[in-house]
């Protein structure tokens, strides 16, 4: 009865452009949530890194799953845990996962972000853009309050061939079309939800549509609709190993209860909702978004390429 959703799901194909299936909170079930996504049309999850911390196990999952994109980035929330080699030590992991991405890097003035100071995350977030520009590879970007700073470093350091994806997209309409001409694709997730609808409507319609990604964030960004009901996490309670893995996570959420965590079958509903602002058929979206994210993953080194899909 479960496979009845999935194979109607999987008349089309999504590809999760940004996520975070090492993430402490989900680690333990990533397998599941995996197999659950793929039987739902999901193709390629680009699992994101976020600090020196977890970089190892994104290239672990990267080798078990072909469908796992890895990225490797040191996030604004974790530079002041860096230690003194960390570029070193990044540059590392890059030469020995030629089909890696750079992310999670990015800005943040956030409740959070502003207890870390701005200098040097800007710092930080400036020497990773340079080396996604000498190596040629796309960037995944967080930017939280710091849309105007974020424009004006990737003017200075830009453009981006390669590609820059602002992950989570929740700037502005008029911010679009400066950033676009940087580079920059816009990648969207449940966060888009807690937008007043008619800005949302606004902003997405200025994106041009080479440039619309879908993503989940997981296990953040859960959707949150009225009349939507969203499956939870399916964590094994009586799994000590799982349940300390959502207890020791270093997430900045409020809880580690499985029903607020997202997952990358969740992309679904990102995908209803922001097709129905668009007013785009749903199996448009998904293959122009797939496309897009196909695109954008294409380099040199990648185990994506436009004319084959995950083995």
């Amino acid at each position: 009865m479960a496979q009845a959703p999935a194979r109607a799901a999987s008349a089309v194909r999504l590809f999760d452009a940004h996520c975070h299936l090492q993430d402490p909170r989900v680690a333990a079930v990533a397998p599941t949530l995996i197999r659950a996504a793929a039987a739902s049309g999901v193709a390629r999850f680009a699992v994101n890194g976020t600090s020196e911390k977890d970089w190892h196990i994104v290239k672990q999952m990267a080798e078990e799953y072909p469908a796992v994109v890895p990225c490797f980035g040191l996030h604004p929330w974790w530079v002041r845990e860096r230690s003194p080699d960390w570029m070193d030590s990044l540059r590392r992991f890059f030469a020995e996962t030629p089909e890696a991405a750079v992310g999670e890097i990015g800005l943040d003035k956030g409740s959070h972000g502003k207890t870390i100071d701005f200098g040097e995350q800007v710092e930080v977030f400036q020497r990773q853009l340079e080396l996604a520009k000498e190596m040629d590879r796309p960037v995944s970007v967080h930017c939280v309050r710091a849309f105007g700073d974020l424009l004006e470093i990737l003017k200075q350091t830009g453009p981006f061939p390669a590609g820059v994806l602002l992950h989570s997209y929740l700037g502005s309409a008029e911010m679009v079309s400066g950033l676009a001409n940087l580079g920059c694709y816009f990648s969207l997730s449940g966060f888009l939800t807690g937008m007043k609808s008619t800005k949302a409507k606004q902003m997405l319609k200025s994106i041009p549509l080479d440039r619309i990604l879908l993503e989940t964030d997981a296990p953040d960004a859960l959707p949150k609709l009225a009349d939507v009901s969203v499956s939870p996490v399916p964590v094994r309670i009586s799994d000590a190993d799982t349940e300390n893995h959502l207890k020791d996570s270093e997430s900045q959420t409020s809880t580690a209860s499985s029903e607020s965590l997202n997952h990358p079958e969740n992309i679904h509903i990102v995908l209803k909702y922001v097709a129905s602002l668009l007013e785009m058929p749903e199996a448009e979206l998904a293959e122009l978004s797939y496309k897009n994210a196909t695109k954008l993953f294409s380099y040199p080194g990648s185990k994506v390429h436009p004319e084959a899909g995950a083995i």
